[in-house]
């Protein structure tokens, strides 16, 4: 008799749980079929889904917030390490000023001591602003707002930033035009530059031209046999005249020969970002 009930217990087990299956199974057909019909799923579907919405949210805030704590700290470590930077630089900058400021004081004294006077390199600056540059003459001159009541002269180089830009070509009362150094007209910009080769001889050379595909100002004229490099600094001779020297041109970027294959041809990098001029100085020689 035991053995009876066992076995209609277990089957009984049996038909409830595929009675069951098969109510699921025509719950989830049922569900399906009104989907499909509806442009809003049933009720016990939309309550599914706000319940799993509701568990994902429970999981994602918690998650999220840990993800964002360790970007926070990668920021913060990353922000640490160039502050660092920027304070080393901050400092070797200021030790250069000051070195350059007691080198300039030295100087003066030297040449008070010797009666030496103004030497190639004394100068100082008439700061003016870019007022004009027009699209049809982009690349070949600016118009800035100081002239002949601030002392500016024809010829004066025009500093932009850490480097030459070009020299003043017109002067007017309270105005004056800059021919910039990627002028590619003739005769345009034609000073006295060097470069100081890795054996620390002198390279002596002028402006020639300038390379529009390149962006690269030419020099040429050069007959030394000076070994030069790229990377070597380019700077005014003040061999010219009106131009002082030691004011930085831009570095070299090609060695190459002249069109004769007689001389050394430089193609130099402009120190000075010569799309963006907005704020310069005018070198006026002591």
């Amino acid at each position: 008799m035991e053995a009876i009930m066992q076995k209609f217990f277990s089957s009984r087990k049996l038909v409830i749980v595929i009675v069951c299956l098969i109510i699921s199974f025509g719950l989830m057909t049922v569900s399906v079929a009104i989907r499909n019909k509806r442009s809003t799923p049933p009720m016990i579907q939309q309550f599914g889904n706000d319940i799993v919405g509701f568990a994902d949210r429970v999981v994602a805030v918690p998650m999220n917030g840990v993800q964002h704590g360790f970007v926070s700290v990668k920021n913060l470590l990353n922000t640490y390490q160039e502050n660092q930077r920027l304070k080393s630089k901050v400092d070797l900058l200021a030790q250069t000023q000051v070195k350059d400021q007691t080198l300039e004081r030295e100087n003066k004294q030297l040449k008070r001591q010797l009666n030496v006077g103004s030497t190639l390199t004394g100068y100082e600056k008439i700061n003016a602003a870019v007022i004009t540059r027009t699209p049809s003459s982009w690349a070949s001159q600016v118009i800035i707002n100081k002239g002949q009541a601030a002392g500016v002269k024809k010829d004066m180089p025009v500093i932009a930033g850490p480097g030459l830009i070009g020299t003043i070509a017109e002067v007017n009362k309270t105005n004056s035009k800059v021919v910039l150094v990627s002028n590619t007209a003739e005769n345009s910009n034609r000073f006295a530059i060097q470069i100081v080769g890795s054996d620390s001889k002198v390279v002596n050379g002028i402006i020639t031209s300038y390379d529009s595909q390149s962006n690269r100002i030419v020099m040429g004229n050069i007959t030394s046999k000076a070994k030069l490099a790229k990377g070597d600094r380019v700077s005014t001779s003040g061999l010219g005249g009106t131009i002082p020297k030691g004011i930085y041109v831009g570095t070299v970027s090609k060695i190459a020969e002249d069109d004769y294959g007689l001389a050394k041809k430089v193609y130099i990098k402009p120190a000075a970002n010569l799309n963006d001029i907005e704020v310069v100085s005018v070198a006026v020689r002591e």
